[in-house]
């Protein structure tokens, strides 16, 4: 069955990426989850890629922009996949690799570390990233033998939980979580100012023609991708002749289709 564009929530990274490239609901959004004002959010960026090599590997970003203090935010969606558990053990590294390419990215060689600026990356999960039901985890860098001492380097990887069970975050913070997921405003649930604005917009995107041509445009060319993908898994994994060597196979050949 084919995804349409009005059948999207605000999880899938096409209506996520059109509505927060917005940069009033990007500048409410990041002021909601860090707690903090924001006078403007500076050149959103869709799906910035960072390559650093020629054959290194590169990096999508969904969202990626700066504030008027220069600090750097990168805010990614993540769905929960078939291989959660898989995809929990990666998701600090993951967090680790962004951050070290947007560090890359930021000043050349030879430049002064001076020059790298505060980054805090934020992973949006529709599954509790470390089973604790939190609606946020908030990390830094911190000596272990006093944990009042803090590292400097003004890096911040902030994982939010939209599946979360606890009373742990503001009211509007709670909403903006519950609408993400579910992109539905309840007859019996009035919204806050925040995921009011966000819905208007998510309707917005949703009725313009011209991105429900380019959506399904996407959608087609991701259909062969995977496809080949698929076929390129199978091969390695009959070469190896084994059951685990096909599913590391197919998992190789959907990331080489895509």
């Amino acid at each position: 069955m084919k995804n349409t564009l009005k059948a999207l929530n605000l999880a899938d990274d096409f209506l996520f990426a059109k509505v927060m490239t917005d940069e009033s609901i990007c500048k409410e959004v990041l002021e909601a989850i860090l707690g903090i004002h924001i006078e403007k959010v500076i050149f959103p960026e869709n799906e910035k890629t960072i390559n650093l090599t020629i054959d290194g590997k590169s990096v999508r970003l969904d969202i990626y922009v700066r504030d008027d203090q220069m600090t750097q935010y990168n805010m990614e969606m993540q769905k929960e996949h078939h291989d959660k558990k898989k995809q929990k053990k990666q998701l600090p590294k993951r967090g680790r690799y962004y951050q070290g390419t947007m560090d890359l990215d930021l000043i050349s060689k030879g430049d002064s570390y001076e020059l790298l600026q505060k980054s805090i990356i934020i992973f949006i999960c529709t599954f509790d990233p470390f089973s604790e039901g939190r609606h946020l985890y908030t990390f830094e860098n911190r000596c272990i033998e006093n944990l009042s001492l803090p590292l400097g380097d003004e890096t911040t990887k902030i994982y939010l939980n939209t599946q979360g069970t606890l009373d742990d975050v503001s009211e509007e913070l709670m909403q903006l979580l519950s609408y993400l997921e579910y992109s539905e405003v309840r007859a019996d649930c009035k919204p806050g100012a925040l995921v009011q604005n966000i819905h208007n917009k998510v309707m917005e995107v949703k009725n313009n023609r011209k991105l429900e041509v380019e959506f399904m445009t996407l959608e087609e060319k991701y259909r062969d991708k995977l496809e080949e993908g698929l076929e390129i898994g199978k091969e390695i994994g009959l070469e190896q002749g084994l059951e685990q060597g096909l599913e590391q196979g197919l998992e190789q050949g959907l990331e080489q289709g895509l």
